[in-house]
């Protein structure tokens, strides 16, 4: 039985974590999960503390935010174990991604023989609810961009809601972070696996926009993911393994 590792960057997220861990504990009670805290101030790990909650949970907190995607990468260098079945989970926590959906995606990941499993917001029977006009439009050009420049056969390159086996990982890990270190590794992650030709599919999902907090994704980062799209491109020889 593979070990299940989850890593969720937080910023901020100080009044959604400890409802998301209970949440993620119910659906998967044995997994191991890490949050990555690029928050000024480490508040979640008094949290956690004062909340006493199981010891499967491990804080790291960076004194200075480094972006979602450097987190994550973080997180999986954190806890990859050379001698140890792992399956490796990325997620928000924010609640946008629902925990209740693990279950169903880590069997679907398990019996399509996965490297790379995508809750995909963009398939037939996937749902967004709570967004506004400006960020449905933001979020589409994104990926139509995406697919025309790096020409990959998924829906979704910028969901962040993901399951990788430990080969992927072990290759994200030493390949990734070339180029930033926010929304953009995502789609370098993508680059990275199809390029050496690793298992992607994608899942519906159902994704609800944040009720608690503030968001991360403004205009100067949408930005910045389009001149990182360009950059891959023109680098994306160098990936190959």
């Amino acid at each position: 039985m593979s070990e299940i590792n989850i890593i969720i960057p937080t910023y901020n997220e100080e009044n959604n974590i400890i409802k998301l861990l209970k949440a993620i504990i119910k659906n998967l009670p044995n997994c191991k999960i890490t949050i990555v805290d690029d928050s000024k101030i480490n508040k979640i790990e008094l949290i956690l503390k004062k909340e006493k909650i199981r010891s499967n949970i491990s804080y790291i907190h960076r004194k200075n935010s480094k972006g979602r995607g450097s987190a994550v990468l973080h997180g999986f260098k954190k806890r990859f174990k050379k001698n140890k079945k792992q399956i490796f989970i990325e997620m928000d926590a924010d609640f946008s991604h629902k925990p209740s959906e693990l279950k169903k995606n880590i069997k679907l990941f398990i019996n399509k023989k996965s490297d790379l499993l995508i809750a995909s917001r963009y398939l037939p029977k996937s749902k967004i609810f709570h967004w506004s006009l400006s960020r449905r439009i933001f979020s589409k050009l994104s990926n139509i961009l995406a697919k025309f420049i790096l020409k990959i056969n998924v829906t979704d390159y910028t969901n962040g809601f993901r399951i990788y086996s430990k080969e992927a990982t072990s290759l994200i890990v030493k390949k990734c972070g070339k180029i930033g270190d926010g929304f953009i590794v995502l789609s370098e992650i993508l680059l990275v696996l199809d390029i050496n030709k690793f298992q992607i599919n994608e899942v519906s999902s159902i994704f609800i926009n944040r009720a608690r907090g503030e968001s991360s994704v403004n205009l100067k980062l949408i930005i910045q993911s389009f001149i990182g799209l360009i950059k891959l491109f023109l680098i994306k020889r160098n990936y190959k393994n």
